[in-house]
């Protein structure tokens, strides 16, 4: 069990998704994401949704993001937020979305 000052440790936020390329050095099929978190600015992120997503529905889409993790080195890219999602059945990542349109950088809570 984690307190709830662990839970409030988590920066998540919401933000859309604005380019979305092929990540040929990942070890598991992956792109690299670039997301904007309105005014805590665009943010890099390399996401494992590839069964599910192809790169252009994916352009304008929001997702949820946890913010505040240090940047972590995969391959020759930093990949600065953890985008979030659901493994279903297969393993594959079914992102976590709002139903309405939100701002950038709002904050889940």
């Amino acid at each position: 069990m984690i307190s709830w000052n662990d839970f409030e440790k988590l920066d998540i936020r919401a933000g859309t998704i604005l380019a979305v390329e092929d990540f040929p050095k990942a070890k598991k099929p992956a792109y690299q994401l670039k997301i904007d978190f309105g005014p805590l600015g665009i943010k890099h992120s390399s996401a494992q949704i590839t069964a599910l997503y192809d790169k252009a529905s994916l352009i304008g889409k929001q997702v949820i993001a946890i913010v505040n993790f240090p940047p972590k080195q995969i391959a020759n890219f930093f990949s600065e937020c953890l985008v979030l999602g659901v493994y279903n059945e297969k393993n594959e990542v079914v992102l976590l979305q709002p139903t309405h349109e939100v701002g950038n950088g709002d904050k889940i809570g």
